[in-house]
Order: structure tokens, then C-alpha cells, then sequence
């Protein structure tokens, strides 16, 4: 008798929270590295830069039984220190077997812009890879123009905060169904 291969598992929906217990930053920092490094080759052993000692890490995570999983998708936020009111969005990874999963991108966006949002964000920026920029604009975000960063060509684009209503309690952010791309 020959059984039949099982497919993997998928969850069927996912939590986007702010990252923490050390473990889920552990997390963050290895799927950024993943992303950063070995995949698109943009930085050598390590993307952490000056920013990462005072942004706030948001992760995606997997669910299995309804116990939170694994970390499958990553971003941060930051205050601009010499710009009060003025918040930036980084380093936006997802897991290679998740990216077709659009939920979790506009999972992560909502919670770094809506949780920036209530703490007092006025401009929320992102510096974006030009082939991301697409899903930015369908969450209501418009391109401010073209630069190249990291050898590659991005756009610098800003959110529209009128549709991130302030989320006051991103530590245990929000639940997001898994959509097909």
C-alpha cells in the first residue's frame, strides 16, 4: 500500500506584532540576515546597522494548533531623532516560502505605520525596493521619487496616515488571514 505525499503545512492565519521576548528578535535578526545577505546579497554577514539600537521590531509569525510558530516575516520602525514626529520603515523581510502570502506584507506595514501613528508619527517614511513598490501604493502609500541605496533602485514613499488609524497595543498587534498573492 502506497501512501499519498502530504502536503506541508500551511497556517491558516498568522499574528503581526511587535517582536518581544528575545526569541522573536533572535528571529527577526536571522530572517533579516537570510533576506539581506545570503538571498539579495545587499549586505556581507550582517544588514544590522546604528539604526537597530533604538528601532522597534515588529515580526510576523506562524501559527500552529493556535500557538504562535515560527517567524516568517520581519520590519522596523524608528523615530528620526533630529525630526520629531517623522517615523521610518525598514528592513521589511519575509520568509522565501511565505512571500506569496500578501497578508503578511500588508500585515507588517499596518503595524509599523498604525502603531507609529499612536505614538505620535506626523510622516511616516520607507525607503523601497522599486519592485515592492506596487503593493506600497494599493496600502495607500505614494512615491516621493527615485534614489538608488545599496546598489539598487528604490523609491522613498510615504504613507498615507488618514488610512492607519493609531494601533495603542502593538505588543499584541493584530491577526491576519493567510490570502493568496
Amino acid at each position: 500500500m502506497m501512501l499519498e505525499p502530504v502536503p506541508p503545512f500551511w497556517p491558516s492565519h498568522f499574528r503581526v506584532k511587535f517582536a518581544t521576548s528575545p526569541w522573536e528578535q533572535r528571529a527577526c535578526a536571522a530572517l533579516r540576515r537570510q533576506v539581506f545577505c545570503t538571498e539579495q546579497g545587499i549586505f556581507r554577514e550582517d544588514d544590522r546597522d546604528a539604526v537597530d539600537a533604538h528601532a522597534i521590531p515588529i515580526c510576523a509569525l506562524s501559527t500552529l494548533g493556535g500557538d504562535l510558530d515560527a517567524v516568517v516575516g520581519t520590519v522596523r520602525i524608528h523615530e528620526a531623532a533630529e525630526r520629531p514626529g517623522e517615523w521610518w520603515g525598514s528592513r521589511l523581510a519575509v520568509a522565501r516560502r511565505f512571500r506569496g502570502t500578501a497578508a503578511l506584507g500588508a500585515g507588517l506595514i499596518r503595524v509599523a505605520v498604525s502603531s507609529a501613528h499612536a505614538r505620535g508619527c506626523t510622516r511616516f517614511l520607507a525607503h523601497v525596493q522599486s519592485s515592492n513598490a506596487a503593493l506600497f501604493e494599493a496600502l495607500h502609500w505614494e512615491s516621493l521619487g527615485e534614489t538608488g541605496l545599496h546598489g539598487r533602485p528604490h523609491r522613498l514613499m510615504r504613507a498615507d496616515l488618514s488610512a492607519y488609524p493609531p494601533m495603542h497595543d502593538p505588543e499584541r498587534g493584530l491577526i491576519t488571514l493567510r490570502k493568496a498573492a
